[in-house]
């Protein structure tokens, strides 16, 4: 129990992260099905532990959130996200589960589910008066001078219509995505993962005609408002907004028999690769609108659509060599060079074989020709083998590839033990300077690794002893590009110990991991007198991480690092934080309220410490209640739980109501 409890834990907190990852900073490191996967386990796992029900589990909640690069714009609707299944039966469950609700025969429409980024557009008398990214459904991005610069976004509708908004989805055309990276590769830029992302950032530019020269394109799926107008079906919608001007979505049906629904969704499996834009699904909508209002919505997803997910598209490909990548932890890691191939919209090239037992499995060697798939566009993997010339799988070598060293092994995994291994320290240090750590703005990897080869940097304290005449000394950096980055080393002096303990790079110590430890001890220099047990009494922490940090901290080098840091002025305990009125104390809201709305009370209650959850349970401290609170408050009183009315939150928390 408390072991699946903990897992719930921290599934919200890794699915968070990959959420910020995906919407905010377009860059995932998780493939679709690895995050589907994630939140199936999630869910599953809430629905046999209904105390642990929580409205800001990401299960409970839209993924995106707005970010800090444009105007925040609030929705007039909320935008919704889609329910999503992966297999046809759960398909013909949900069209069987709304036929239940109605007496007359249902119709349903199928539609390609295109892989880009969703967005709403608001029109007033005709003319294009804002548009927004999704965000968390209920505030996204101010994006509307951006949206202007698509051709395919009219800013003046065909005919005049009071009040109109519309939601689309805005994706890159896989040709202009290739000649997109092909160009950043040249010019030795970032590339873009995929199309899909590619999109995203493209939309979010500061300067909307670099948004223009990136040639966005889209298809408006969905009609959210239209003032005057009556429409009765989705398929009617669509040919509405089409002739207002909109490039709209393919809209095939309506059906009413489940075979017919089934036979258009491998349809447009079948066609997915043949057209300039990338396909992820096919979604499944109740065609008649009126059905639509009467089926509702969850806090997440309509009651009225499903999305069904494609299995990953896999390409045949030849195994050209495979290299040994050293990581910042010295773990080696084989790594397949491919001949190059086009695989759900872009190049792959290569693809991680992670460990000697991965290899061996599926026979892995080079000349092997084999199956790529890009699952979600993301991370390329070989799915499997059809031939082996050899008969042999490749064997990972027992020498690091940047030392020389014999590697030290580790159930599954090899790992350099060379603290002075060089592209260890290279990776090392990357990590510590980057943004989610000690945020050093300019030190970029080629920086680094110029000063690791001159013999200015063994450790990241070393980083904060270097001189302005060690920087000009580089090749290429000039004298006001060295202050700039000594300026930042100075600044990341006081971003807090939390920061600091993840940039170490500890294995298993993640950014949530490294803050909490800090919250709980409050300073570095305590680490080294912990034990395990002491760690592992912290919420949310486990053995791994515990034996991973005790470890760490045992060792001579580590206190040696510490003292100099501190030496050198970076902060190395924690500020302490003001507790909250309401700290450790969970709390349930339950029916309407006059003085402020739900979610701006449940706010409230965030900000003085509480912990917001769905349900009541024996864990629940108080429930708050409005007007129509439902069975909760039965549940409450059959519980012992403290209940507290709205016109006696000010006594008890102060004035909630301001």
């Amino acid at each position: 129990m408390a072991s699946e409890e903990s897992e719930i834990l921290k599934l919200r907190e890794e699915i968070k992260r990959h959420n910020h990852l995906y919407y905010v900073l377009d860059t995932p490191q998780i493939t679709d099905n690895q995050y589907d996967s994630l939140m199936r386990r999630l869910k599953d796992l809430e629905a046999k532990h209904p105390e642990m029900q929580d409205t800001l589990s990401p299960s409970m909640v839209v993924g995106g959130v707005a970010t800090s690069k444009m105007e925040k714009i609030k929705h007039q609707i909320q935008m919704n996200s889609l329910q999503d299944v992966f297999d046809l039966e759960s398909v013909l469950d949900f069209c069987n589960k709304v036929r239940e609700r109605f007496d007359d025969e249902v119709s349903f429409v199928v539609e390609p589910k295109i892989d880009g980024l969703s967005v709403s557009l608001e029109y007033e008398n005709g003319i294009l008066v804002r548009a927004a990214t999704r965000g968390d459904g209920f505030v996204g991005e101010d994006v509307t001078k951006n949206a202007k610069m698509l051709e395919s976004v009219p800013q003046k509708l065909k005919h005049n219509v009071e009040k109109l908004t519309v939601r689309g989805e805005v994706f890159m055309p896989n040709h202009v995505f290739e000649q997109l990276t092909a160009t950043q590769a040249q010019n030795n830029e970032t590339c873009f993962k995929n199309a899909r992302n590619a999109a995203a950032g493209s939309l979010r530019q500061k300067d909307p005609q670099v948004t223009r020269e990136r040639q966005l394109d889209i298809f408006v799926f969905n009609l959210q408002v239209a003032a005057g107008f009556e429409t009765r079906s989705h398929k009617e919608s669509i040919e509405f907004l089409n002739g207002l001007g909109f490039k709209t979505i393919d809209v095939c049906g309506p059906f009413e028999k489940d075979k017919l629904i089934i036979e258009q969704i491998e349809k447009i499996k079948l066609e997915d690769g043949k057209k300039d834009f990338n396909i992820d699904g096919a979604v499944v909508k109740v065609d008649n609108l009126e059905y639509r209002k009467i089926l509702g919505k969850t806090a997440k997803f309509p009651k009225w659509a499903v999305a069904f997910k494609y299995t990953p598209q896999e390409m045949q490909t030849e195994v050209l060599d495979i290299e040994i990548s050293v990581g910042r932890t010295g773990v080696l890691t084989p790594v397949a060079v491919l001949k190059p191939v086009l695989v759900s919209g872009s190049v792959v090239s290569r693809a991680i074989l992670h460990n000697q037992d991965f290899i061996k499995k599926k026979m892995i060697n080079i000349g092997s020709v084999v199956l790529v798939r890009k699952a979600g566009d993301i991370i390329p993997e070989i799915a499997s083998v059809l031939e082996n010339p050899s008969g042999e799988y490749f064997k990972i070598p027992r020498v690091c590839p940047s030392c020389g060293m014999e590697p030290f092994e580790e159930e599954v995994e090899l790992s350099c033990q060379n603290p002075s291994c060089p592209e260890q320290m290279l990776r090392k240090l990357t990590h510590f300077v980057s943004r989610d750590a000690m945020n050093i703005e300019g030190l970029g990897p080629s920086i680094l690794k110029k000063l690791i080869e001159g013999g200015l940097l063994s450790s990241v304290a070393d980083i904060y002893y270097l001189t302005l005449e060690n920087l000009v000394g580089l090749e290429r950096l000039a004298e006001r590009s060295a202050q700039n980055i000594l300026q930042a080393i100075e600044k990341s002096k006081t971003v807090g110990a939390g920061r600091l303990l993840f940039g170490l790079g500890i294995k298993q110590i993640g950014a949530k991991a490294a803050h909490d430890i800090i919250e709980h001890f409050g300073d570095m220099e305590q680490l080294f007198e912990v034990t395990f047990d002491e760690i592992v009494k912290i919420h949310g922490l486990g053995g791994v991480v515990a034996a991973s940090l005790v470890n760490y901290f045992s060792l001579p080098p580590a206190r040696t690092c510490i003292n100099r840091l501190k030496l050198a002025g970076v902060r190395v305990e924690e500020e302490p934080k003001e507790r909250g009125a309401l700290d450790g104390i969970n709390c349930v809201v339950t029916g309407s309220f006059e003085a402020a709305g739900r979610q701006e009370l449940e706010m409230k209650l965030k900000e003085l410490g509480a912990r917001i959850s769905e349900s009541v349970s024996k864990r629940t401290d108080y429930l708050l209640v409005g007007s129509k609170p439902g069975k909760k408050l039965e549940k409450a009183k059959a519980l012992g739980v403290k209940i507290v009315f709205e016109n006696d939150l000010g006594s008890l928390f102060g004035n909630l109501k301001s």
